[in-house]
């Protein structure tokens, strides 16, 4: 017995994906440049 995924339904994971994608993209970035930034507080200093 073979399970089809129909396109509707593939198509809600590709967007879910992208979603989660960019939200994670977005939340590294973020954390990425608050480290650099604290690093280079602390070699100012």
């Amino acid at each position: 017995m073979t399970t089809y995924i129909f396109f509707d339904g593939a198509l809600q994971m590709l967007a879910n994906a992208y979603l989660i994608s960019a939200i994670l993209l977005i939340a590294a970035s973020g954390i990425g440049l608050a480290v650099i930034e604290t690093i280079e507080k602390t070699a100012e200093r």
